[in-house]
């Protein structure tokens, strides 16, 4: 079945939502995830008990979703497998734009029964080109006009939206992801986890939110795929047009397993997978830390153009284990230009430390940061600039001069500019994300630790030099 944009538009940007099924056992999750959405909410649900309940939360409540008097944009469905085919057959006379299923027991569960049922649904809703999103799925995330997956007590934000599109085959995958990246100052357009994918599967998604004009960049998690040589087409495509990172799972053998029994795909060789999706454009990252810090690279960051890093901030101490994470990394951490050693003399031979790069500012020639970091900007043998910045050390004056200066060289200079804010200790951990967020709110971004700025660094380069040769 063919994707249609204007369905998937309707189910993302409801003017009317049905949920299908909640009830008291489950504390009504649906209805109270989406009691803020922008669209009009309705309950479908036969149980007295429950009923009283949804009454009592002043949402109209119906005996069937055909009684519902005006057209239904997204359906939500959280009834037992046994009345799936039932609601399916509702939502197709009552013409509901997209449904997605909830409910769960189907061709994940390896058994004859749960195969069979699968099937149906898929050839029932192709038949009527209804857009089902699942089974076995969270469903649908856009947070500016309320709409919400949700997991137990764990809510998602709301209202404030960003650049990101994320698929996922994995709910708590999507669920987790959007907390998460929305703590590192990256907030999403929109999501969706689609579980089984049975009748919508990840392409039809990546086509999507390829032609939306407010998704800047895809993340991607993904177990498996049913039809390799399409989704390689049209990843090819989208990632020539956006940026797209997927965090594959399953690349272990007890990993694949897990898969079968999860969502029904079936698991891709590593090797295959990963050369396959690198000749598309696209980037792959190994769990969910790499995935955010990727995204908020290619987010950030300008074309990368090469891999040579001049790194500040930090001690002399430091040093070493700090040019061996770039360099084991696959970047270079290069003797700097002899015009840049010059002028750094004339200060570091008053009050000594090292220089070689990394340059040393654990002395008081921190004081000296924006002449050290305009001789990095000016310098001819690095295309990169790393700060490590402390959020401990200065007072909030010394504190807001360091991104000043970073925010200053971002926009005058063509190098790639990164913020290391690490801590180590739990004290530490409000003062690094507020320095963190004061990063990234003038474009710089920002990362909790050495390795993971410098495999996110990685990573964009590796990017752009696919997209043109070195990032030319």
């Amino acid at each position: 079945m063919r994707v249609d944009f204007t369905k998937l538009d309707r189910a993302f940007n409801p003017r009317s939502v049905a949920v299908v099924g909640d009830n008291e056992r489950s504390g009504y999750q649906w209805l109270n995830s989406y009691r803020n959405c922008q669209g009009k909410l309705y309950s479908v649900q036969v149980n007295a008990k429950s009923i009283e309940g949804i009454k009592a939360m002043g949402i109209p409540n119906y005996l069937s979703l055909v009684d519902i008097p005006e057209p239904i944009d997204l359906a939500v469905v959280a009834v037992p497998r046994s009345a799936a085919l039932k609601i399916l057959d509702d939502c197709i006379q009552k013409d509901v734009a997209a449904a997605f299923f909830f409910t769960a027991g189907f061709a994940e569960t390896g058994t004859e029964e749960g195969i069979k049922l699968e099937q149906a649904l898929k050839e029932k809703a192709e038949a009527a080109n209804l857009h089902v999103i699942g089974p076995n799925c969270m469903g649908l995330f856009t947070p500016k006009v309320g709409i919400q997956q949700v997991l137990s007590q764990f809510m998602q934000y709301e209202a404030k939206a960003g650049p990101l599109g994320f698929i996922s085959q994995s709910g708590t995958h999507a669920l987790e992801f959007s907390l998460v990246a929305h703590l590192q100052g990256l907030d999403i357009s929109k999501s969706v986890s689609f579980g089984n994918g049975t009748v919508l599967d990840s392409p039809d998604y990546l086509e999507y939110f390829a032609q939306d004009s407010e998704i800047g960049i895809i993340g991607m998690y993904l177990e498996g795929v049913k039809d390799g040589q399409r989704f390689m087409k049209v990843l090819k495509e989208v990632a020539a047009k956006k940026p797209v990172v997927i965090w594959k799972g399953g690349r272990t053998g007890g990993g694949g397993r897990a898969i079968a029994s999860h969502t029904g795909s079936l698991a891709v060789p590593w090797t295959i997978w990963k050369s396959a999706v690198k000749q598309c454009g696209a980037v792959n990252v190994a769990n969910m830390e790499e995935l955010v810090d990727t995204l908020k690279a290619l987010l950030y960051l300008p074309r990368v153009r090469g891999g040579r890093v001049a790194i500040t901030g930090g001690s002399g101490g430091q040093s070493v284990a700090i040019a061996d994470v770039f360099a084991e990394a696959g970047l270079e951490v290069p003797r700097l230009s002899k015009a840049s050693y010059d002028e750094l003399a004339t200060f570091y031979s008053l009050i000594g430390g090292g220089y070689p790069n990394p340059i040393d500012t654990g002395n008081q020639n921190r004081a000296e940061l924006k002449r050290i970091l305009e001789i990095l900007e000016r310098d001819t043998n690095t295309d990169n600039i790393i700060l490590l910045g402390m959020a401990r050390w200065g007072t909030p004056e010394q504190i807001q001069s360091q991104v000043d200066l970073m925010a200053e060289i971002k926009k005058r200079s063509p190098k790639a500019v990164v913020a290391i804010v690490p801590y180590s200790i739990p004290e530490e951990m409000q003062l690094a994300r507020d320095l963190a967020q004061k990063f990234q709110e003038k474009g710089i971004p920002s990362f909790q630790s050495i390795e993971r700025g410098a495999h996110a660094l990685k990573n964009a380069l590796d990017y752009y030099s696919f997209k043109g040769g070195d990032g030319a």
